[in-house]
C-alpha cells in the first residue's frame, strides 16, 4: 500500500521561498512522481514531475526557473523547492505517483494513481 504525506506548506510573502516534502511509504512501481496544485475555482495543474528511473525533471511553464523538484531515495522523500513565490502560486499542493509507466513530461494528473492529502501554500502580495 503506497502512502504519500505532504508537509512544508505555509504562508509567505511574494518573493519568499518554501520547500515542500512528500514522505512516501510502500513500493512505488511506476516511474513518475510529481507535484500538482489546485486553487479554488481552478482546475488542477501539473507543477513538476520527475522520472524516478533516469532522474529527468519536467516543469510547467509557470514555474520553470523558480521551482525545483528533487528526490532523496535514502529518505524516501520527494521535495519541491519553491523560490520567488508569487501570489498566483497560492493553491493546495499535492504529491502524486504513478502505478505504471507513464510519460512524466506530460504532467497529466490522470496518469497518477496515488495522491497525498495536500498541503496549503498561500503567497501574499
Amino acid at each position: 500500500q503506497v502512502q504519500l504525506v505532504e508537509s512544508g506548506g505555509g504562508s509567505v510573502q511574494a518573493g519568499g521561498s518554501l520547500r515542500l516534502s512528500c514522505a512516501t511509504s510502500g513500493y512505488i512501481i511506476g516511474n513518475c512522481m510529481g507535484w500538482f496544485r489546485q486553487a479554488p475555482g481552478k482546475e488542477r495543474e501539473g507543477v513538476a514531475s520527475i522520472d524516478l528511473g533516469g532522474g529527468s525533471t519536467y516543469y510547467a511553464d509557470s514555474v520553470q526557473g523558480r521551482f525545483t523538484i528533487s528526490q532523496d531515495n535514502a529518505k524516501n522523500t520527494l521535495y519541491l523547492q519553491m523560490d520567488s513565490l508569487k501570489p498566483e502560486d497560492t493553491a493546495m499542493y499535492y504529491c502524486a505517483a504513478t502505478r505504471v509507466f507513464r510519460r512524466c513530461s506530460l504532467l497529466n494528473g490522470n496518469d497518477y494513481n496515488y495522491w497525498g492529502q495536500g498541503t496549503q501554500v498561500t503567497v501574499s502580495s
